[in-house]
């Protein structure tokens, strides 16, 4: 009914990833916890998809680069592969111990990720990252992506740690362009309803700024929606 499948320190805390059998719903649910903080259910998945499925169509053209900073349990970024026009991933992730369940199969997909000639984890500090004067690929400085889509935080106000505070603001929001290409997209996850102020706060350093609100059943209260939001930024 219950096994922890692995458990290890990081330097933002103890991580550790979970299944629990669920009766009234017959099915497995893989969870990370950091500490006792729900990181990630596979039970909800809507809008951690709605992230990437949003940001690609968002964009134009084809042989697409993009990087999502945060694995987790892998959703966003088998969406991102998903897409046909896709020619790379990258995906960030701070936890090393989240990178190796993806590699010795442990998450619900499997390897799939790891396996995928498109796909490239690498562990990092996306928010360092972004600040830095290289970016994200090392052995390309400077590389642009035509979209970073980031699933990390649990929205602009309520963060993993303080780490990634700069980046919500104006200037952070419009210093991380350096490394897109013109006409890319920053999409940011969040599992709480659209708010205006993000909204706007995107607004002042995009040229163009929306928010996409995600609708989604509850499973575990049958008749009850929940409401998340993806919110998007086009550099000029």
């Amino acid at each position: 009914m219950f096994e922890e499948l692995d458990y290890a320190p990081t330097p933002i805390g103890a991580i550790s990833l979970r299944r629990r059998h669920i009766l009234s719903l017959g099915i497995d649910v893989f969870e990370i916890l950091l500490g006792d903080e729900h990181l990630m259910s596979s039970l909800f998945t809507a809008s951690e998809i709605a992230l990437a499925d949003k940001g690609m169509a968002a964009l134009k053209g084809d042989r697409l680069e993009v990087l999502v900073g945060g694995l987790g349990l892998g959703y966003t970024a088998r969406a991102v592969l998903a897409d046909e026009r896709l020619h790379s991933l990258d995906v960030v992730d701070l936890l090393e111990p989240v990178i190796r369940w993806h590699r010795e199969g442990l998450v619900p997909m499997k390897t799939e990720l790891a396996d995928d000639p498109k796909c490239r984890l690498v562990q990092g500090d996306f928010f360092a990252l972004a600040a830095s004067p290289d970016g994200f690929d090392a052995e390309h400085p400077g590389r642009l992506y035509d979209a970073l889509l980031i699933d990390i935080d649990h929205t602009p106000e309520r963060l993993l740690h303080g780490g990634s505070k700069g980046f919500y603001t104006a200037e952070g929001l419009r210093s991380v362009q350096r490394f897109l290409k013109p006409g890319g997209i920053v999409g940011l996850w969040s599992d709480e309803p659209p708010d205006e102020a993000i909204t706007n706060r995107l607004a002042g350093a995009f040229d163009q700024a929306w928010v996409e609100p995600v609708v989604f059943a509850n499973p575990l209260q049958e008749g009850r929606e929940v409401t998340q939001a993806v919110y998007l930024g086009r550099k000029a």
